[in-house]
């Protein structure tokens, strides 16, 4: 049987009142700000199990509206992010619903429109204790819990372009810790997510832009609960 950490024991630095219904969410409202990269004019979140049930009481509202303005899970002004995202011109929905059977019972389907009327969706689960899982992005199964590096990549589905990207991954000498590819026969899209086992910096987004076939890419970075907006500064 593992030994509890610190961690598990005392759980995350927060405003309360509980780690899943409000850190977890705010974790998740973050992961989804980076995802989208920012810039969002509007999100409406779909609330499944626990999470529909408590939003309101446990403050899961406040929290996942927080993390989409970049705020981390300590700051005290998750307690006003409906005024905050007012002021930012972000217009926001919480939508009780069933995302069916085997899903956590907290988790929150984001639907995100950018301010370049781009669109994302992202679906992520509190499981405990703050910690969090992004379980599917624009349709995607992924396992994502902002530990280690992802790059997503969305690019035509032609022979050559994945090959192109690992073996520019295996020049950096950068391991691939996990791989999974969508294609859509419709259109000849296709979708690529990459976890990494090591640090790596933004330029390689510029190095993949570079490759013939793709159309967009992202690099996330572990999730650094010192890199959101401290108070007094702009999101």
């Amino acid at each position: 049987m593992p030994v509890p950490s610190l961690f598990d024991i005392m759980g995350p630095i927060m405003i309360g009142p509980s780690s899943s219904h409000t850190a977890g969410a705010a974790r998740l409202g973050k992961m989804a700000y980076k995802l989208a990269g920012g810039g969002i004019r509007r999100a409406v979140m779909y609330l499944h199990g626990s999470f529909a049930a408590t939003y309101r009481g446990h403050g899961t509202d406040k929290a996942l509206l927080a993390g989409l303005l970049n705020l981390n899970p300590s700051d005290e002004r998750l307690r006003d992010s409906f005024a905050l995202a007012k002021e930012r011109g972000i217009s926001y929905e919480f939508i009780p619903t069933d995302l069916g059977e085997g899903v956590h019972p907290n988790t929150v389907k984001f639907v995100i429109t950018s301010v370049d009327g781009e669109t994302f969706e992202i679906t992520g689960s509190s499981i405990g204790g703050g910690q969090v899982v992004v379980s599917c992005i624009d349709g995607m199964e992924v396992s994502f819990t902002g530990e280690r590096p992802i790059l997503i990549t969305a690019h035509q589905d032609t022979p050559g372009v994945i090959s192109h990207i690992t073996a520019l991954l295996y020049g950096r000498g950068i391991n691939i810790g996990d791989m999974r590819v969508t294609r859509s026969r419709e259109d000849k899209s296709a979708h690529m997510y990459i976890e990494l086992d090591s640090l790596c910096g933004q330029d390689l987004t510029a190095e993949v832009r570079k490759i013939p076939g793709v159309v967009r890419v992202k690099l996330l970075l572990p999730i650094d609960e010192g890199d959101g907006a401290r108070k007094g500064e702009s999101a």
